[in-house]
């Protein structure tokens, strides 16, 4: 390689996003939506080992980039860190692992273990980090506020998903209710700012599908707990609903925006909602649950074929790794 397409291929580097990490939490919510529809339609628990096996593989490949950025261009690292919008972005990757853990609990156990800890872990470190960044001395504008800053509280959520089923009762209630916490806090905030405030811009504006993954996932976590559907788990499943007709009242807008890896926005918040509907149809045999499961699980399956497809065309024309 030329000096030059050394420098080239080194400025990209340093521009590649931590945001990347949220293809690999829809990737990993495919195959949960997968294995959840598996009682309905049997064939798709194949299907979602497929995707797993290949989901590991681009988790694996997007961790080495960007540990190998961490490695080149520290400062690069650092600059997204003390971004407002960015910042949001940095727990995708324990989450990432925490839905590996989840993925895998079943197949290979002594592994989903490790790899559960290491992502509580993880994300215990983070969850403090972000908010005691959102707190520090730095002056922040209502601007910067979008729904990516559900995903610190999204990922504490997803801690009782696996959490609970491996024995891990107490921790499991310690990260749900600090999910809890701050999913009531943000969302105050947030929808003050889009309610009172400028609209999001363009290139972030599908973070607004973000606002379904908190009570969805919720649900799937509170159930695995309690082992029951009460009153408080029906709540929340239709605040997801509720959440997911406003944010189709928006796809007119979302449907004339340009590609940007914020685009995978849109795939785990559509699994974590089919996921809900599944468990839900599951436990208490409703036929609306199942149907609302199986249309969601559809979206998502186009929507993730098409971010996929979508990638590739801008990885193939190193629109990936450009300065935002």
């Amino acid at each position: 390689m030329t000096e030059a397409g050394s420098d080239i291929e080194g400025g990209r580097l340093a521009h590649f996003p931590v945001s990347f990490f949220s293809v690999a939490m829809g990737l990993l919510g495919l195959v949960l939506a997968l294995r959840a529809a598996a009682p309905f339609l049997g064939w798709t628990a194949v299907l979602a080992e497929g995707v797993l096996w290949v989901t590991i593989v681009v988790f694996a490949v997007i961790a080495a980039v960007y540990f190998a950025k961490l490695l080149r261009h520290p400062g690069a690292v650092i600059a997204e860190w003390q971004h407002p919008v960015t910042l949001a972005f940095f727990p995708t990757m324990t989450i990432s692992l925490l839905l590996l853990a989840t993925a895998l609990r079943l197949d290979i156990p002594a592994l989903a273990e490790p790899l559960w800890i290491a992502g509580v872990a993880g994300q215990g470190v983070l969850t403090i980090a972000v908010v005691t960044g959102w707190i520090s001395h730095r002056s922040f504008e209502v601007g910067h506020v979008t729904p990516a800053w559900f995903i610190p509280a999204v990922g504490n959520v997803i801690v009782p998903i696996a959490g609970a089923r491996m024995g891990y009762i107490e921790i499991s209630w310690l990260f749900f209710s600090v999910g809890m916490l701050f999913w009531g806090v943000l969302l105050s905030m947030i929808m003050n700012r889009l309610v009172f405030h400028d609209p999001i811009p363009a290139r972030l504006f599908p973070t607004m599908v973000i606002l379904i993954a908190p009570p969805s996932v919720a649900f799937v976590a509170y159930v695995a707990m309690m082992g029951v559907i009460d009153g408080f788990a029906r709540a929340l499943i239709y605040i997801g609903y509720m959440f997911a007709a406003l944010v189709l009242a928006q796809l007119p807008r979302l449907v004339r925006i340009p590609f940007a890896i914020s685009w995978w926005a849109l795939s785990f918040p559509l699994a974590a909602l089919a996921v809900a509907s599944f468990l839900f149809a599951r436990l208490e045999g409703t036929q609306a649950h199942l149907s609302i499961g199986l249309g969601v699980l559809m979206i998502l399956g186009l929507v993730v074929a098409g971010l996929v497809l979508r990638t590739a065309v801008a990885i193939g024309r190193g629109e990936i790794g450009r300065p935002e």
